[in-house]
């Protein structure tokens, strides 16, 4: 299947690929493991890595197809790359901010951020954010701004309150 695609996100772990694509596709409906390849004989003296032992994971999560490496311990996840889940309502942002984050760092979470267990990065952002920060008035876009910095999840009543605050517009063109 991956053969059929030009670019797919290869995810590198130290032994747990297969343990993350089953955790990955066990939180995100119309997934699946697609393909498990296994480490042979042939260069184990630069792989290190025993004969049968899981090599790739290639697996899809809601459509999209990811490949997992167990490569070794050489190289860790970091916030330079995440992913981002859409989600319609707070429900969705419940579900994933939960099912992403249940073991991750509960340090690393901060405007919708979340690390998993695995150490990756992801980001659960209700669909409406977007829309709010690109409003053509200034004034509401940096009320949701302000509003999505203090918070660890993302909490949409919170973000449509600022967005929607008339009193704060009346307190900011107030001059003393």
């Amino acid at each position: 299947m991956l053969s059929k695609l030009k670019i797919v996100p290869n995810l590198w772990f130290d032994g747990q690929a297969e343990e993350a694509a089953r955790f990955y596709t066990g939180i995100f409906r119309n997934s699946g493991i697609d393909d498990i390849t296994y480490y042979g004989n042939e260069g184990q003296e630069i792989h290190h890595m025993p004969e049968g032992a899981v090599l790739t994971v290639e697996f899809t999560l809601d459509g999209q197809p990811f490949l997992a490496l167990n490569g070794g311990p050489e190289f860790r996840f970091n916030e330079a790359v995440s992913f981002v889940v859409s989600c319609d309502n707070q429900e969705e942002v419940d579900y994933y901010w939960d099912k992403l984050g249940a073991g991750g760092d509960p340090q690393a979470r901060q405007c919708g951020w979340l690390k998993d267990k695995y150490g990756l990065s992801w980001q659960v952002v209700p669909k409406i954010l977007p829309q709010m920060l690109k409003d053509r008035d200034k004034t509401r876009a940096e009320r949701v701004m302000a509003a999505m910095l203090k918070m660890k999840k993302i909490e949409i009543g919170q973000l449509q309150q600022a967005y929607n605050s008339v009193e704060q517009d009346a307190y900011d063109t107030v001059s003393v």
